[in-house]
């Protein structure tokens, strides 16, 4: 079974609307600056983007803040629209239930991402945006498979197209980290949730 090359999928959606002198409006989720940082290089140019700050998995309000923070500072020097949704944890924690002995990258996660591109697309449908999408295709340790396949069902669900995305391509990881390094952005060694910074600590 051939997979499926979500990166190519979004180049013809960019292709398309250059070839119509279309620049759409994308309401682009992330998590944290370093991860928006190669996506927004790669975006910013034929979307009319806002970031979408919207994370109840930080472990802490400190750590959401210093995130926001990092986030606010990089738009501003990009010149990017930023939405933050308020701290809220217990939206996390509802949908965690159950799942909190899971690895990264099980259910627990799975359940995440959901919540979080749900509340990205309804904002997206809300504020009337062409496109919702996420950063968190450019980690290594995130699919790129689940996260489009849990788009494009919240696409179908919410009225509103999803662009797919397999950020970590060419390069796109190794790009994340040097501009890190140029914009001098925090850049923290988990998830954000309190069950993978406890699983860093026991690695």
């Amino acid at each position: 079974m051939n997979r499926v090359n979500y990166d190519a999928e979004m180049q013809k959606i960019i292709e398309q609307a250059r070839a119509e002198g279309k620049k759409p409006t994308l309401l682009l989720h992330a998590c944290c600056a370093p991860c928006s940082s190669a996506c927004l290089e790669l975006l910013k140019d034929d979307f009319d983007v806002t970031v979408y700050f919207y994370n109840p998995n930080m472990d802490s309000a400190e750590e959401f803040s210093r995130r926001e923070t990092e986030e606010r500072r990089l738009c501003e020097a990009l010149n990017i629209k930023l939405l933050v949704e308020e701290y809220d944890s217990a939206e996390f924690y509802c949908v965690a239930k159950g799942f909190e002995k899971e690895k990264e990258s099980g259910k627990r996660c799975e359940r995440c991402f959901f919540l979080r591109l749900k509340k990205t697309a309804e904002k997206a449908k809300e504020k009337g945006f062409d496109y919702f999408t996420t950063t968190l295709t450019i980690s290594p340790l995130k699919s790129a498979d689940l996260l489009n396949e849990i788009g494009k069902k919240i696409a179908e669900e919410k009225g509103i197209p999803f662009l797919p995305s397999d950020f970590k391509k060419r390069d796109g990881y190794k790009k994340s980290v040097e501009l890190s390094k140029k914009y001098d952005l925090y850049r923290q060694n988990y998830c954000g949730c309190i069950f993978s910074k406890n699983e860093k600590k026991e690695k």
